[in-house]
């Protein structure tokens, strides 16, 4: 799951750098995925489980991840015992958003 292969061009963080990002979300997925859907081709929503720590740390990420990559837009929503995580993209990186979704699937969901 280390390959960061399906990373676009247009990402701005540093190559050395994406490893480690891509080890963060993994950690994330791992740790505290409940749900994933693709309720539109554009857009993945995730489910994680809430917990101490969990809003500042997704909005952490999503903050970071949306500075290298200007094509993603994150939003951040709590409901009663998940933390959800929209993540939209515009058509061109639509092969982005299935690549992380794939990751998400690898991960399953509680």
């Amino acid at each position: 799951m280390s390959d960061v292969s399906w990373v676009p061009q247009s990402c701005a963080l540093p190559t050395e750098g994406q490893p480690l990002r891509v080890a963060e979300w993994d950690a994330l997925f791992a740790e505290r995925l409940a749900s994933s859907a693709r309720p539109e081709p554009l857009r993945l929503r995730l489910g994680l489980i809430s917990g101490p720590g969990v809003e500042r740390r997704v909005r952490d990420l999503a903050a970071r991840e949306a500075a290298c990559c200007s094509f993603f837009a994150f939003t951040v929503t709590l409901g009663d015992a998940l933390t959800f995580l929209d993540i939209v993209v515009d058509p061109a990186h639509e092969a982005v958003l299935d690549a992380l979704s794939a990751r998400t699937a690898a991960h399953g969901a509680r």
